[in-house]
């Protein structure tokens, strides 16, 4: 049986992945690829009522109250659930499949919550965990759109109309976000991620290149995988 392919697009909250995943797959669409588009965590499926409860504080109002083993936990099972139950049999069979977020997520987020010289040790326990011990696919390719935290942060104000309310407690906690930038440059390095600078600066000022731009790198980056 064939095996597909997998892309990953990864990020920082507010670097534009679901925006990039769904560019991606509609300009993909239109040269003729057969693909899937997939998200985590899936909030429409009973299997992230954990990561739900995590994000909206019932376990604790601040990220670091629940630790990162625990944390990787939940949104492992909802990534299992969702390929055993939607896009597994597509992708066994050869399909393509792109998705915003992946383990790559725990990667970044939950490393933050450990001092860096646990980092490796976190992160070989998690891949064997997911990719071994619970059997979802490895991903052929991650595309880690590095988005500085500040730039990030004004374009979650913009989606969220200002309302702080809305930000989940992950969104609310800037230390966190910091720490989640570090891991995520750490591992887009380590394992040799195709990391797109999604933002532009003058010295004094910053902003985000033009969707079209970012999207063009990505099609470049990701055409030998195809």
């Amino acid at each position: 049986m064939a095996v597909g392919k997998l892309i990953i697009f990864e990020g920082l909250d507010g670097s534009g992945k679901g925006t990039q995943t769904a560019l991606t797959a509609q300009k993909l669409t239109e040269r003729g690829v057969d693909l899937r588009q997939i998200t985590f965590p899936n909030y429409a499926s009973d299997s992230s009522a954990l990561v739900k409860m995590y994000l909206s504080g019932q376990f604790g109002d601040k990220p670091d109250d629940v630790n990162a083993y625990a944390a990787s936990s939940f949104y492992a099972v909802d990534r299992f659930a969702s390929y055993k139950t939607d896009w597994g049999e597509f992708y066994r069979s050869g399909g393509l499949v792109l998705s915003d977020r992946y383990t790559t997520s725990n990667a970044v987020h939950q490393c933050s919550k450990l001092p860096p010289m646990h980092w490796d040790g976190f992160l070989n326990w998690l891949f064997d965990f997911e990719y071994k011990k619970i059997g979802i696919p490895a991903p052929d390719a991650v595309i880690y759109l590095a988005v500085n935290p500040e730039v990030s942060q004004e374009l979650l104000k913009e989606r969220y109309h200002g309302d702080e309310s809305q930000k989940d407690i992950q969104e609310r906690d800037h230390e966190y976000i910091a720490r989640s930038r570090a891991a995520a440059e750490y591992c887009a390095k380590m394992f040799g991620w195709h990391r797109i600078e999604c933002t532009c600066s003058d010295g004094e000022k910053q902003w985000m290149r033009t969707v079209e731009e970012i999207n063009a790198e990505i099609l470049a980056q990701i055409e030998p995988i195809l």
